[in-house]
């Protein structure tokens, strides 16, 4: 669906001529008109009509003599700004030579945290290509869905993944290659940038030449693809990660969300940014990330509320006292957990809220100016309001819809629900606040189907999508559950078929196939066997009925 050349010459006469070979991406922005106004009223966010990101995030550290200062830690292994930056060089080379990867051209990374799925996020930027990053947890059919959307040619992946890679690779034949990493054999990536010279200059692309499309996880419909250039890497930077939580080159930063969330990613560039160093562990979960800041001396911490809650038991275990900082995102932050927090380690927590189509958090509040229980304010360089149904300016006090609007902004590849998202040059975030007069703001709720669990955006049609393809269910619905542990818990209200019985083994079993059809981290965690579900007069489930049910019964 490749947009009109007189909507493109109108979107972007204001900067450079693009880079990109393979004009597919840019092709498929949206029209001038659809787009959220982008604001950029303050000095930080004054950026060259030319930049690659990659340059001030890694290449710049090695050229002003900082390039043997520790960068990345994994388990195992540990880079210094040099050893990253010829780590990232080699794969470019292999990428633009033996891979043939020409400017604008997708590739779809598939791996857990670790030093290599960064290396290659980067390597790709650099080499003037644009990153689709996958969960590592998504099954064959939820991988095919991006590598046709986005016309993906070329994968990397972690070997130990290579399962559902092939099968998405049979299932779409846009995708020709996959080269996987961690594998033995002259094919494998290691073989390949063995020999490759660890020299490469980054590609001149324009700052607004997309370098990224990250995939919601779909509410509605299948996941959309927002597209974000080279500039909003740098203005979440210069945003959130200057102005709000005011890091240091001498910080360590670790976090549990996957690379593939644009809320993981941030945990890589901030540090980047700023020549201070970051771990990165393939499982970071409350176990684990206590362990973690005890060996590496971590002092700034970015993970979900639940995982804060789990890890106050196993303080007393592990000295964190390196700590200083810590970011809570992902999922509204109890002010329970917040105060506990603060008790057990004297931290507060930094609680923020952000979205795949504006890359990452736009409203939260320094140390100094929290508000527990609130989200906080706008980050410096973004605006934001209330409104009603009607899209009316709401009074201080009154619940509505989240409007935003800053440096960074949705950008949907080739998708019509942009006219829902951007409005007047606002984006709809799909959120319920309250702003009070002071212009703090207050959670709510979710606007739309979207069920957030222990930090993980779990579309509820999706969800029953995967449970209608057993033959146990006639009709299904999915929503949120509330939950001490997790926040919120993904409940399925079930109507059963004929000769069926809702008992515990059928929960379980169903549990299972859910697992098998999608990531295994969107099963429906309870069940319900219900004779009937709310529907409207034509049939349709009244979702919001069916939240109401779940609430009344906790």
């Amino acid at each position: 669906m490749a947009l009109a050349e007189a909507h493109l010459t109108q979107a972007y006469t204001a900067q450079s001529y693009t880079a990109h070979v393979d004009t597919f991406a840019r092709d498929n922005m949206p029209p001038p008109e659809q787009l959220p106004e982008f604001l950029f009223t303050r000095p930080e966010f004054q950026y060259p009509p030319r930049v690659n990101c990659v340059t001030p995030f890694l290449d710049r550290w090695v050229e002003e003599g900082h390039g043997d200062a520790p960068c990345m830690f994994g388990l195992t292994d540990s880079y210094t700004y040099r050893e990253l930056q010829a780590l990232v060089n080699r794969i470019c080379n292999v990428l633009v030579g033996s891979l043939g990867l020409v400017t604008g051209g997708r590739v779809m990374l598939r791996s857990a945290n670790n030093p290599m799925m960064v290396a290659t996020y980067l390597a790709v930027i650099k080499a003037g290509g644009v990153c689709v990053a996958t969960m590592p947890l998504l099954r064959a059919k939820e991988l095919t869905y991006p590598i046709q959307k986005a016309k993906i040619a070329l994968a990397l992946c972690d070997g130990k993944l290579s399962d559902e890679m092939e099968k998405a690779k049979l299932a779409a034949p846009e995708l020709q290659r996959v080269v996987y990493w961690d594998v033995e054999g002259p094919n494998s990536l290691e073989a390949m940038i063995a020999d490759a010279s660890p020299e490469f200059t980054a590609v001149d692309t324009a700052s607004d030449d997309i370098c990224l499309i990250a995939f919601t996880s779909g509410t509605t419909g299948d996941p959309k693809g927002t597209m974000h250039f080279h500039r909003d890497m740098l203005a979440v930077c210069d945003g959130f990660a200057h102005n709000v939580l005011r890091a240091s080159k001498e910080d360590r930063f670790i976090g549990s969300a996957p690379l593939a969330f644009t809320f993981g990613f941030g945990g890589v560039l901030f540090p980047l940014h700023i020549g201070a160093s970051f771990v990165v562990m393939e499982k970071a979960g409350p176990e684990e990330l206590p362990v973690a800041i005890e060996k590496f001396k971590v002092t700034v911490c970015f993970t979900a509320p639940t995982s804060y809650r789990a890890m106050l038991a196993r303080l007393g275990s592990h000295d964190i006292s390196s700590l200083r900082k810590c970011v809570s995102a992902g999922e509204t932050l109890p002010k329970g957990t917040y105060d506990a927090w603060l008790k057990a380690t004297g931290i507060k927590l930094m609680d923020g809220i952000g979205g795949t189509e504006l890359l990452h958090i736009f409203i939260c509040a320094t140390e100094e100016e929290i508000r527990p229980g609130s989200t906080g304010k706008p980050v410096p360089g973004y605006i934001a309001k209330i409104i009603d149904e009607e899209g009316n300016d709401a009074a201080p006090g009154t619940m509505g819809r989240l409007a935003v609007k800053g440096p960074t902004g949705c950008k949907y590849l080739a998708d019509p629900r942009q006219l829902k998202f951007v409005q007047d040059g606002w984006n709809l975030t799909g959120d319920t606040f309250i702003m009070d007069e002071d212009g703090y703001f207050w959670y709510k709720s979710r606007s739309d189907d979207m069920i957030v669990s222990a930090g993980y955006n779990i579309a509820g049609p999706d969800v029953e999508a995967a449970l209608m393809t057993h033959p146990a269910v006639a009709d299904c619905g999915v929503v949120g559950s509330p939950d001490e542990a997790r926040g919120m818990l993904v409940k399925a209200y079930i109507v059963l078929a004929p000769g069926f019985i809702g008992d515990d083994t059928l929960t379980l079993e169903l549990q299972n196939h859910v697992k098998r059809e999608i990531a295994p981290y969107k099963y429906p965690r309870a069940i319900e066997f219900v004779t009937q579900l709310p529907k409207t007069e034509t049939g349709k489930l009244k979702r919001f009925a069916l939240r109401q049910v779940a609430m009344a019964a906790e």
